[in-house]
Order: structure tokens, then C-alpha cells, then sequence
């Protein structure tokens, strides 16, 4: 039987070793460790080209079929359910930023002058640069992909549906194959510089803080989606909780939402909600409602730059939430998808470096699974509201 070390563990060994190295390396060699820190750099340097590169094209890949295939559903289910997802993707992302502004000042102070990723980034320069500008702009993205999905749902354009389909294969295999193998080598090059300057004690007081900040908004989320599906069907909301267990512990071994619909469609039934509701919203639920990964980015996003001086307003989040809310829809399904389809709007709307996205990919991996569990498990409470207003259409 053939052993495989999950995501999550290996960017965790990259972690520890790019710690060890860059405390021990200096000690041996000055110059080797400089060396050593710079070649990590070059990596760092060649992979968030690419990663900015391929971030438009998984937005038109994932985004236009789906809008497309959205299109053909029965109407007032479909209208309804998105909405209910949209809205409690967006409730989650404001409960995350009102909690985080408020509590995690007073935990993380970074410094206005030379910032955590930037002063990381200077100790270690690549050996060279290398342009890899993307073929179009983030926003330009969702719109060409809304634009497409609309127009194939309109036409029933089958032709276009079919490349599509096969161009969100070839993505999904690009991010599957090269992207996610490849992310705890770029995490530990951001590690190992972060070691070799200093700045690692402060990063990794801000990762166990931020986690166990995070969790307890999974619960609170989850909490308040089953006391309106609970206050809505007359039913004990813990109970309710209860019973979608197994699709919560079923999504924190799989990390994937897709992965665990069957365990979420049978449990969402034992609910109480309709089978024609549940056999329709669950694996649409799983594709556009991410709830939970909406908490964790927005609560990570925000430690990054407090972690790094920079100036947090409502304003520049509430847009970015609400975008983040629709850029979820392209998040593929494999392990840490959501936030390399969120990169493009870390960089654009937050103005995230590259050294600044890493970060907030190794804390947002760190409880990818919990995340997803929550996407799941929500789906549960968002069928049953559904069912309960589709009884009246």
C-alpha cells in the first residue's frame, strides 16, 4: 500500500525545515546561506509569476461553465438558491471582518516601516527576473467569464460548453498537478527568508492565534445558519447540527466539497428537507457556497496585513468581500482551491506582493479542511431554507 503525505502535513515539514535552515545555515556558512536564501528566492520569484499568470484563466474556467450550467436549472429553485448561498457567503465574510478588526489588533502589531514580506523579500533576491504578465486583468476575468456563461445558457451553445468543460479539465490539472505539488516548496522559500531575518517567532504566534480565531467563527457561522433553518422548520437547531456530523468529519478527511456530496445529500435529507430540494441545492451548494473558506480568508487576509503595517478600511473590504463572494464560484475542487482562486483578488483589491499571497497561503492551508467542513455542513441549513420557501413557489 502506498503511503501519501497529505497537503497539509508537507507544507507543515516545509515549514519546520525552512525553520532549521535558516537558523542553522548561518551558523555553518554565511555565504552558502545567503546562496541558499537567494535560489529560494529565484523559485519563489518563477512560481508566483506563474500563479498570477494562471489565476485569470481559472476564473473563465470555472466561473463561465458554471454560470452556464446554473442557466439551465428550474428558475425559482435556482434564483433562490443562489441567493440564500450569495447571501450567506457575504454574512460570513462581514462577521469575519468586524471579528478580526476588532480582536486582532490588539494580538499583532506589525511595523509601518519595513513590512514582514518585504523585509523577507530584500534578504532574499532572486538571481534574476522573469516577466510572466497575465493575458488579462482579474476583473476583466469575471467579466468575460460572466459574459460567456450568460451567453451560453442563452444560446444553449453546446459547442462552447463542451471546450469549456475541457478547458476547466486542463486547469484543474495544471492546479492539481503543478500548482498544489508545488506550494510547499513556495511556502518554505517564504519561511526560510522570513528565519533568515528574523521575522519567523512573530509570524508563527500570528498563525496559532488566527486559527483558533477562525474555528470559533466556524462554529458561530454555523450556529446562526441552523437557528434560521431550525426557527424556520420548527426544529431544535442543535439537533440539526447534529445530524450533518458526518458530512462535517467526512469533509475534514476529503478537503474537498465535491468529494463529500453523497455524505452531504444523505444527511441533508435526515434533515428533514424535501428530496426534490436536497437532490437539486446540494451539489450546487457545494459549488458556490463556501462559507466557511469566506471566514478563513477574510480573517487571514487581514492578519497578514496587520502582520505587515498596512491600513485595513471597511470600505476596500466590503468590495472585496463582495467579490470574493462571486470569485468563490471559481474555486476547483482540490485542497487549498479557494484561495489560489482568490490570489488574483488579494493582489488587486488588498494589494498583496507575492511574498504577502504565500503567507496567506500557508495560513489558510492550515485549516483548509475545517473550512470545507463548514462549506458542507451549511449546505445542510441552506437546503432546508430553501425547501421551506420553495413550499410557497
Amino acid at each position: 500500500m502506498k503511503f501519501k503525505l497529505g497537503l497539509i502535513w508537507r507544507i507543515l515539514i516545509a515549514i519546520g525545515l525552512a525553520i532549521g535552515l535558516g537558523m542553522l545555515l548561518p551558523a555553518i556558512h554565511e555565504g552558502f546561506a545567503h546562496w541558499f536564501v537567494r535560489l529560494a528566492a529565484t523559485f519563489n520569484m518563477l512560481f508566483g509569476g506563474f500563479l498570477n499568470f494562471i489565476v485569470p484563466l481559472i476564473i473563465i474556467a470555472f466561473i463561465a461553465p458554471s454560470i452556464a450550467k446554473l442557466g439551465k436549472g428550474s428558475g425559482k429553485l435556482l434564483g433562490l438558491s443562489a441567493a440564500f448561498a450569495y447571501a450567506s457567503t457575504i454574512i460570513a465574510g462581514l462577521i469575519a471582518y468586524f471579528t478580526a478588526t476588532t480582536i486582532l489588533p490588539n494580538f499583532i502589531h506589525g511595523s509601518t516601516d519595513t513590512s514582514i514580506a518585504e523585509g523577507a523579500r530584500a534578504a532574499g533576491k532572486a538571481f534574476f527576473e522573469m516577466e510572466m504578465d497575465p493575458i488579462m486583468g482579474v476583473m476583466s476575468a469575471l467579466l468575460l467569464a460572466f459574459v460567456l456563461g450568460i451567453g451560453m445558457a442563452a444560446i444553449n451553445g453546446k459547442s462552447m460548453q463542451s471546450f469549456f468543460d475541457e478547458l476547466n479539465l486542463i486547469i484543474e490539472k495544471v492546479i492539481s498537478v503543478i500548482i498544489i505539488p508545488l506550494l510547499p516548496f513556495h511556502i518554505f522559500g517564504i519561511f526560510l527568508n522570513m528565519t533568515y531575518t528574523g521575522e519567523v517567532a512573530n509570524v508563527l504566534s500570528v498563525f496559532i492565534f488566527v486559527f483558533v480565531m477562525i474555528i470559533i467563527l466556524h462554529l458561530v457561522m454555523l450556529t446562526l445558519q441552523y437557528t434560521v433553518a431550525g426557527t424556520l422548520s420548527r426544529r431544535n437547531p442543535f439537533v440539526l447540527m447534529k445530524t450533518m456530523a458526518p458530512a462535517y468529519m467526512t469533509a475534514i478527511g476529503t478537503q474537498s466539497s465535491a468529494a463529500t456530496i453523497p455524505v452531504t445529500l444523505r444527511q441533508a435529507k435526515k434533515t428533514g428537507a424535501s428530496e426534490r430540494v436536497t437532490n437539486f441545492t446540494v451539489p450546487l451548494f457545494a459549488t458556490i457556497h463556501l462559507s466557511g473558506s469566506t471566514i478563513t480568508i477574510v480573517s487571514c487576509s487581514i492578519g497578514v496585513m496587520l502582520m505587515n503595517g498596512m491600513d485595513i478600511s471597511f470600505g476596500s473590504y466590503l468590495q472585496f468581500i463582495f467579490m470574493l463572494g462571486v470569485t468563490m464560484i471559481a474555486a476547483p475542487g482540490v485542497p487549498g482551491g479557494a484561495v489560489v482562486a482568490a490570489t488574483g483578488l488579494l493582489s488587486t483589491m488588498l494589494g498583496f506582493s507575492d511574498a504577502m499571497v504565500a503567507l496567506m497561503i500557508a495560513l489558510y492551508m492550515a485549516q483548509d479542511s475545517f473550512g470545507t467542513a463548514t462549506n458542507v455542513t451549511g449546505d445542510g441549513a441552506l437546503a432546508m431554507i430553501v425547501d421551506r420557501f420553495t413550499k410557497k413557489v
